[in-house]
């Protein structure tokens, strides 16, 4: 494993785990975190509002004595809080799931712009944190972010931070808070923390063919989640990557690639601009699949519609649609089809990426139920019932 520094010299590796996907199967949840503490992983990363992921995290680093061998990071559910007595009762029972009583890293969890800050101190949440941080229960206090550069780095100046965590990687330098921001933080000493680096698993699983065979001619033997882990560890202001890991084969893979890490050289480093054009050409909505717009009053699997969207770009349309006549039950009565969207929002106010999602629902039933298509599906609709 290799290793870099946090505000107070405490070694954080390189690669972190992301607990927000783990398996359904516990017991391979249990190998692999324990995989990634003999690999020298000693950064897990869960939160409140991850479904049963504080709760099993905790119960693994108990049943293994394995609490101090490793930092915990985990967030406060602002959305959820609307007084002050608020951030006791959903950090006192983090601290009952995780079976700890203190937290290393405390995130302020996706906060969207410097209006939410204010909102946060309006609160109280200064003299919150003053009191945990005196109590030892948590050792260092940051924010996770989804907004963009300039009010995130309003945000950094506003307060004495000890980390942050943006989503980053080299399919869009200046997305969210960006590269820019990500220096800004950097040149005042406050360690990044990098979240979605292969977008969701599509800079690893879900990229075009031709920028595929790009990185495989540049070097084989290296996968492209390899070539999007290195871009980030390339940086000097990254402290720390997060990999939504699920399995302990993937684990193995990727404590081989930080093992085997090195400066990328010039040559390297233009790879990235043909690969970016290419996944450009393909992915039309910058969706990682987080879930958080669900669930929708109508039941509409917002994520999926939109992963089989990009997929009939980047692979091809019939691939695309397979997957939306899977996602949406097309062909039975009970259709979940994105025309069915009331137009009421929700799911925008929710969406960390904060993206048109009733404008696109619209373009992927364009794209998937024009004429002809919506002819054949009532034809296999009538076939089948």
């Amino acid at each position: 494993m290799q290793y870099k520094k946090d505000k107070y010299a405490n070694k954080i590796s390189m690669l972190g785990l992301g607990c927000m996907r783990f398996s359904t199967n516990k017991a391979e949840t249990e190998r692999m975190i324990l995989r990634a503490i003999e690999g020298g992983v000693n950064f897990f990363d869960t939160a409140y509002i991850y479904p049963g992921s504080e709760k099993t995290l905790g119960e693994i680093l108990a049943k293994h004595n394995k609490r101090k061998d490793v930092f915990i990071s985990t967030k406060l559910p602002f959305g959820k809080c609307r007084k002050y007595e608020d951030f006791d009762r959903y950090f006192n029972e983090q601290l009952d799931r995780l079976k700890t009583d203190y937290i290393d890293y405390y995130f302020l969890h996706n906060i969207s712009g410097f209006a939410q800050w204010k909102t946060y101190k309006e609160l109280g949440i200064e003299r919150w944190i003053a009191e945990k941080k005196e109590s030892g229960k948590i050792r260092q206090i940051g924010f996770s972010y989804h907004g963009n550069t300039k009010d995130f780095i309003k945000i950094i100046d506003d307060y004495d931070w000890e980390f942050t965590m943006i989503q980053y990687n080299y399919s869009d330098e200046f997305y969210q808070a960006g590269v820019v921001g990500l220096k800004h933080a950097g040149a005042k000493g406050i360690p990044v923390f990098i979240m979605e680096p292969l977008l969701g698993g599509r800079l690893a699983t879900g990229l075009p063919k031709a920028a595929v065979n790009i990185f495989r001619k540049a070097e084989n033997g290296r996968s492209p989640a390899e070539w999007a882990f290195r871009w980030l560890w390339n940086q000097p202001e990254v402290t720390m990557v997060l990999s939504g890991m699920n399995s302990e084969h993937i684990m193995n893979l990727n404590l081989d690639a930080v093992k085997r890490f090195s400066p990328l050289t010039g040559e390297e480093l233009k790879v990235y601009d043909d690969v970016i054009a290419e996944f450009k050409k393909a992915y039309k909505i910058n969706c990682t699949g987080c879930d958080y717009c669900l669930p929708c009053p109508k039941g509409i699997n917002i994520p999926s519609c939109f992963s089989a969207y990009n997929n009939s770009f980047s692979q091809s349309y019939y691939v695309g649609l397979r997957l939306y006549i899977l996602t949406t039950a097309a062909v039975s009565n009970e259709s979940l089809s994105p025309s069915k969207c009331t137009n009421c929002g929700i799911c925008e106010k929710k969406c960390p990426q904060n993206i048109k999602i009733r404008e696109q629902l619209k373009a992927v039933t364009k794209r998937f139920e024009p004429v002809p298509v919506r002819a054949g599906l009532k034809i296999i609709k009538k076939i089948m019932s």
